[in-house]
């Protein structure tokens, strides 16, 4: 792609910066017309070298902001590496404001909560509660330096998520917590409190006690 797309792009459109990581890539156009003639020629190149663009990725969106508010165009977001660009609430010098900016995408959340899921915590009541931070640490450190970068606290419901399977977790090491899920959640909130760095998640989430404990 780099001769195909880059050094193409460099020389036949220098005007329209473009981002590509493997074969996925924005392009960034002034007007709707420029993106809609663009996409064309774009395709046109491709077909020459036998490949065409993604018949449901490839989309023209516009990136409305609190300066960008003109019409109502099909697409006002879309997503890349993982990330979902669109209009977000943001604080400014003046006060709130629209910003288009990224957040982890309910894709890449969706992979998360499966991947949490297959480590099965339930099933392991034969291993202690450290040997599962030091083996899911790294997997999780990794999703808050990636998609922690912007909008952090989109990561919320996946540190959640692990807490709920931590719980069940417990509930099956302990026989006194068997079937007691709010006990089950004081005893990690204690746990949390003593230790509040054995888990990476454990600073992105409110105290224990102030969440929804029943969501088992």
């Amino acid at each position: 792609m780099h001769y195909a797309f880059d050094m193409w792009m460099t020389r036949e459109h220098p005007g329209c910066l473009f981002e590509r990581y493997a074969d996925d890539i924005v392009v960034h156009c002034d007007t709707e017309r420029q993106a809609r003639n663009l996409r064309d020629f774009i395709a046109d190149r491709l077909a020459t070298l036998g490949l065409e663009l993604h018949p449901e990725k490839t989309k023209i969106a516009y990136c409305k902001d609190a300066s960008r508010q003109r019409g109502d165009p099909e697409h006002t977001s879309f997503d890349f590496l993982g990330y979902t660009f669109r209009g977000r609430v943001a604080r400014g010098p003046r006060g709130l404001f629209v910003s288009f900016s990224p957040a982890i995408s309910a894709h890449a959340k969706k992979a998360g909560g499966q991947k949490i899921r297959a480590w099965h915590l339930n099933r392991r009541s034969g291993t202690d509660l450290s040997s599962l931070a030091e083996e899911i640490n790294p997997q999780v450190r990794g999703w808050i330096g990636y998609y922690g970068a912007f909008y952090r606290s989109e990561l919320y419901s996946l540190a959640l998520r692990i807490d709920q399977h931590l719980v069940r977790w417990a509930m099956q090491k302990f026989k006194r917590l068997r079937g007691k899920p709010i006990r089950a959640w004081e005893w990690l909130n204690a746990v949390r409190q003593h230790q509040p760095k054995l888990f990476a998640h454990w600073h992105l989430l409110p105290p224990i006690q102030d969440r929804l404990v029943g969501a088992v």
